[in-house]
């Protein structure tokens, strides 16, 4: 399929477009951006690069991909955004490449941004994530797969939030987000298992009463961290998704949201 660039955009002649690349009205493309087959930029887009986009992403009018870094220790060095396949980028979505010298920001597939929300520089994002209106991410945060990061949330420099975590509107987010876990407030706390995100994403009943069950043990007994962990590893069951959670709980290093 041939690209169908519309007149009043600005491509560079050191961007490369896929086949099948649709660009509209009143976008700009940069040198060193690569975009995926089938990629669609509706109006007013900016890409800059060096950025590397799989195939099929949508971006929304006033979408701004793969800008520098505003941390004030960049100081123009190459820098780099890649991003996967099949995400969706609304309106005044942002997201900018690394600060360090050949660092890179990392977007997985199938993710769904939506508008105003913000990627900084030096993240990791997972595959089929939602980040409802603002959701806003610091430098250096990773997000697991499938988590949804609600309305208004910030999150604060070097937290991860887990694998098909929640944050409600609003929340701040100060400490890591264990996976499968339900979390909100200013500071954000954790209230239960992310128990409609697991049954939509097919996890197993006795799965899940084995995660209530870690729930109540990391935050309903009266112990710390580690006795916690402990506990979890002596007496859970060890199934993938518990031992991604004693794992994610264990390597914290800002520790994890109460």
């Amino acid at each position: 399929m041939a690209t169908n660039i519309h007149p009043s955009a600005v491509v560079d002649a050191g961007a490369e477009l896929g086949d099948g690349v649709e660009i509209g009205p009143y976008c700009v493309v940069g040198a060193g951006v690569r975009l995926g087959a089938g990629c669609r930029l509706q109006s007013h887009v900016v890409l800059a690069g060096p950025t590397v986009i799989g195939a099929e992403n949508v971006f929304y009018p006033f979408a701004c991909i793969g800008q520098r870094s505003q941390d004030l220790k960049y100081t123009g060095e190459p820098t780099h955004l890649e991003i996967g396949d099949r995400n969706t980028f609304r309106e005044f979505v942002t997201v900018h490449r690394a600060t360090a010298p050949g660092g890179t920001t990392r977007v997985g597939n199938g993710g769904n941004f939506l508008a105003y929300s913000h990627i900084a520089h030096d993240c990791i994002v997972g595959d089929e994530v939602i980040f409802s209106n603002n959701g806003t991410l610091a430098g250096h945060v990773e997000v697991g797969d499938r988590a949804v990061v609600g309305g208004l949330t910030a999150v604060h420099q070097f937290c991860r939030i887990g694998r098909l975590a929640i944050t409600g509107g609003c929340s701040k987010i100060v400490q890591d987000v264990p996976p499968f876990m339900m979390v909100d407030g200013n500071p954000a706390r954790v209230r239960h298992i992310n128990l409609i995100g697991l049954e939509r994403a097919g996890i197993p009943k006795e799965t899940i009463r084995a995660l209530r069950e870690a729930f109540r043990v990391l935050y309903r007994l009266d112990l710390n961290t580690a006795q916690a962990l402990e506990k979890l590893r002596g007496e859970m069951g060890q199934t993938p998704e518990i031992g991604q959670l004693i794992e994610f709980v264990a390597s914290s290093e800002r520790g994890i949201t109460r």
